[in-house]
């Protein structure tokens, strides 16, 4: 039996004040679905760069996070290119765009290759 999760839209609401109290500019660029869509996070660097990463389910049930578009940050123009992709496959996906030159953001969970 599989543990309850919490719907999309409560987790995206979580981000947004996690993000305004550490004075993080976060932007909701996508909304999908409120109960089970994915998420795909964008955190924007310097320098035009960006780390993308995905929301997936680990081989033991848990919620991690896996960097997609490449093995690290990629530049504008190919994470704008992956995220229109992923939005045309899944229409219920999540679009979330932190602005962290810093690196300060810290997902809810590991990162998983």
């Amino acid at each position: 039996m599989s543990e309850p999760r919490l719907k999309t839209e409560l987790w995206v609401q979580a981000q947004v004040r996690l993000c305004d109290l550490g004075l993080l500019p976060i932007a909701v660029r996508r909304r999908g679905d409120a109960d089970a869509g994915a998420v795909l996070l964008r955190l924007v660097r310097e320098r035009n760069r960006s780390l993308l990463l995905k929301r997936v389910t680990t081989a033991g049930g848990a919620l991690g996070w896996m960097v997609v578009a490449g093995t690290a940050e990629v530049d504008d123009e190919t994470a704008e290119a992956y995220i229109a992709r992923e939005v045309r496959r899944d229409d219920d996906m999540w679009v979330l765009e932190v602005e962290d030159p810093r690196g300060l953001y810290q997902p809810d969970g590991p990162r998983v290759t």
